[in-house]
C-alpha cells in the first residue's frame, strides 16, 4: 500500500502542476482571444457597416447631388432649360423609376410639365423663379402598384421669399437598388441584419418575418433595447449583449442621406467559434500531453516503484528470518544503489544471525540477545565479574567410547548434550565449551548479584542428574549402555569476554575459579553434585548435604572444603 501510494503520490506531483499550468494558460488565453476576438469583430462590424452605409449612401448622394444643382438653378438665364436637362438625367438614373418637377396651382408659368421615362416636354417657357429648397427627405420604402416593387421617394420642396412652397421635386427609386450592394457582403446572408428607419420600423431584414409590424427596440428583449439607447445616442457603434461570452453582440451605423440605420446581429458562439474550436484543440492536446505524462510516469518511475516494491517485500521477508536470494541490481542510478545497499544490509543481518544462532546454540536466546546488545560482548577483551561455574562430565566413558563405533559415539553424545543444552538453557546457562564429553557452562549475574545465579546453576545440576534416568531408559531400549555423570559447581571472580584474535574469538570465562572447577568435578562420584564452600554459603538452605569432605585439589595450597549436595 505504501508504495502505491508512493506512486500516487509522485503522478500527483509532477501531474499537479502540468494541469494547473495547462489550465492557468488554457483559461488567461481563452479569456485573451475571446477579448482580442471581440474586438476584432467590433472593429470588422463597423467597418462592414460603414461600407454597406456607404453603398446606399453613395446611391442616394448621386441622386441628392443633381438636386443640390437643380436648387441653383432658381436665377439666371437659361434656368427653365436646365431644369429640364437636370430632371432627364434625374430619370435616366440607374435604379430611378421616375423624376417628376410639379409646380404649385397659380405658380406654374404654363400647364406643369411632368418629366416621365420616355417623356419629354416641348416649347419655351418663362422662367419660374424660386428662393430656396427644403432639404430633401426620404421616405420609408412603400409598394409601388404602378412598378410591382418597392420604392423610395426622395422629396425636395422648392419655396418663394414668403417661405410658401411652389413647387416639388420628387425622385422614386427602386428600393431594391438601394440594396444590391448591401446584400452582396457575406454577412448579409450569415448573420441577422436590417435597416431601419427613425421610428425603428424594420425597412428590411434578413428575416422577412421581421418586416410585417414588428418595432425594432418595442420587445421584451433587453439586449435590443440597449442597443436601440446607442443607436439614438450614437451614429455608429457596437453593443455586446449580457453573459461572459455574451450571447448576442451587435453592431450599427446611421447614413447621411436617409434617415436610416444598418443594424448588424451576430450570435457570440458564432464570433467565438474559432476560440471554441482552439478551446476545445487546447484541452484535447493538454489532455493527450497527461496522457503522455502518465506514461513515461509508468514506464519510468514504475521501475522505479518496482524496486521498492521488491525491497519492501524482501524486507518483509528478512523480518521473519527469510533472507531468501539478493535482490538483482539493474542500472547504475541511486536506486540501484539502493539496491545494492540494501543487499549489503540483508548479508550483514544474515551474518549477524549466524552469529547469533551460534551463539544460542547453546545459550537461551533472551540472554544472547542481551549479550549482543552489550559492547563488550562483541569486541576482545572483557570484564571481571563473579559469576557461578558449572562443569559436568559422563564417567567411564572412555572405555564404553572403545566398544563402539565413531557414527554410534557422535549418536550417542549428540543425544546426551541435546538434553544436558536445554536444561542449561532454562536456567540461563552460558555454554563456554564442550570438551570431549564434558561440558562447561558459566552464569553470569551481569551487573546483578551473584546469589540468584548460583542458584540456578545448582538448581541446572539437580535437573541434568534428573534427566539421565529417562535417558538411560532410552539407552537401554536400543540396547545401549546406560550412563552416569558427575557435576562440579564453584563460585568466583573470572574474566568475562570475547577470547581470541580478530578473525576467531569465542565468548568466554578465564581465571583459577574455572580450573577449580575441574578439579571439583573430579571429585564428584557417579549421579553426584560436588560444590564448593563458596558455593555452598550463598545455598545453605537450599541443597540437602550428603557429604562432606576436605581435599587437596591440585594447583591449590590449602585444603578445599567440599561437598556433596542433593535437592530437599
Amino acid at each position: 500500500m505504501a508504495i502505491k501510494s508512493l506512486q500516487r503520490r509522485l503522478s500527483l506531483l509532477v501531474l499537479l502542476p502540468v494541469a494547473l499550468v495547462l489550465l492557468f494558460i488554457g483559461i488567461f488565453g481563452f479569456i485573451y482571444m475571446r477579448g482580442t476576438l471581440f474586438a476584432e469583430w467590433q472593429d470588422a462590424s463597423i467597418v462592414k457597416l460603414q461600407r454597406a452605409a456607404h453603398q446606399i449612401d453613395m446611391k442616394l448622394g448621386r441622386i441628392t447631388d443633381w438636386l443640390y444643382v437643380f436648387h441653383h438653378t432658381s436665377e439666371g438665364r437659361g434656368g427653365p432649360l436646365i431644369q429640364d436637362w437636370i430632371m432627364e438625367q434625374l430619370q435616366d438614373m440607374k435604379g430611378v423609376e421616375r423624376a417628376e418637377l410639379k409646380w404649385e396651382e397659380g405658380h406654374d408659368p404654363e400647364p406643369a410639365v411632368m418629366m416621365r421615362m420616355g417623356g419629354r416636354s416641348s416649347g419655351e417657357r418663362r422662367m419660374m423663379r424660386f428662393q430656396k429648397a427644403k432639404p430633401f427627405e426620404v421616405t420609408s420604402p412603400h409598394f409601388d402598384a404602378q412598378t410591382g416593387e418597392e420604392t423610395v421617394n426622395l422629396i425636395s420642396l422648392l419655396k418663394d421669399e414668403s417661405d410658401k412652397v411652389v413647387g416639388t421635386i420628387e425622385v422614386t427609386v427602386r428600393f431594391e437598388y438601394l440594396l444590391e450592394g448591401v446584400k452582396e457582403f457575406g454577412w448579409w446572408q450569415t448573420d441577422q441584419a436590417c435597416l431601419i428607419d427613425e421610428a425603428g420600423k424594420y425597412l428590411c431584414h434578413t428575416k422577412a418575418i421581421m418586416k410585417k409590424g414588428i418595432v425594432f427596440g418595442e420587445t421584451d428583449d433587453p439586449f435590443e433595447r440597449s442597443l436601440l439607447e446607442a443607436i439614438q445616442e450614437k451614429p455608429y457603434g457596437t453593443v455586446l449583449g449580457p453573459g461572459a461570452p455574451p450571447d448576442e453582440v451587435g453592431g450599427f451605423y446611421r447614413l447621411r442621406h436617409a434617415p436610416w440605420t444598418i443594424v448588424l446581429f451576430a450570435d457570440g458562439k458564432t464570433v467565438l467559434a474559432p476560440i471554441i474550436q482552439f478551446r476545445n484543440y487546447y484541452f484535447a492536446g493538454g489532455a493527450l500531453a497527461i496522457l503522455i505524462i502518465l506514461l513515461l510516469i509508468r514506464s519510468s518511475v514504475g521501475k522505479m516503484v518496482h524496486s521498492f516494491t521488491a525491497i519492501s517485500k524482501t524486507a518483509r521477508k528478512v523480518a521473519t528470518g527469510n533472507y531468501g536470494k539478493p535482490i538483482p541490481v539493474r542500472g547504475r542510478d541511486e536506486i540501484a544503489q539502493l539496491t545494492q545497499s540494501f543487499n549489503t544490509m540483508v548479508e550483514g543481518l544474515k551474518e549477524r544471525d549466524f552469529i547469533a544462532n551460534t551463539f544460542g546454540r547453546y545459550v537461551d536466546q533472551g540472554i544472547a540477545k542481551e549479550l549482543l546488545n552489550r559492547p563488550e560482548a562483541v569486541r576482545l577483551g572483557g570484564q571481571k565479574r563473579e559469576v557461578a561455574i558449572l562443569m559436568s562430565d559422563i564417567r567411564g566413558f572412555t572405555p564404553l567410547s572403545e566398544t563402539l563405533a565413531p557414527e554410534e559415539i557422535i549418536r550417542f553424545l549428540n543425544r546426551y548434550f541435546s538434553r544436558l543444552i536445554q536444561i542449561i538453557q532454562e536456567h540461563q546457562g552460558i555454554i563456554v565449551d564442550f570438551f570431549g564429553d564434558a561440558v562447561l557452562v558459566f552464569f553470569d549475574p551481569f551487573d546483578a548479584p551473584v546469589r540468584p545465579m548460583i542458584q540456578k546453576a545448582v538448581g541446572c545440576a539437580f535437573k541434568m542428574q534428573g534427566s539421565m534416568k529417562e535417558f538411560n531408559r532410552e539407552m537401554l531400549s536400543e540396547n545401549l549402555p546406560s550412563l552416569e555423570m558427575g557435576i562440579g559447581i564453584n563460585a568466583g571472580v573470572v574474566v568475562v569476554g570475547n577470547i581470541g584474535s580478530e578473525t576467531r574469538a569465542k565468548y568466554g570465562i578465564v581465571g583459577s575459579p574455572v580450573n577449580l572447577t575441574q578439579r571439583i568435578q573430579s571429585t564428584a562420584e557417579e549421579g553426584e553434585v560436588v560444590i564448593s564452600d563458596s558455593v555452598y554459603k550463598h545455598v545453605p538452605d537450599d541443597v540437602r548435604v550428603k557429604r562432606k569432605f576436605r581435599i587437596k585439589l591440585k594447583g591449590v595450597k590449602e585444603e578445599s572444603t567440599l561437598y556433596g549436595i542433593g535437592s530437599r
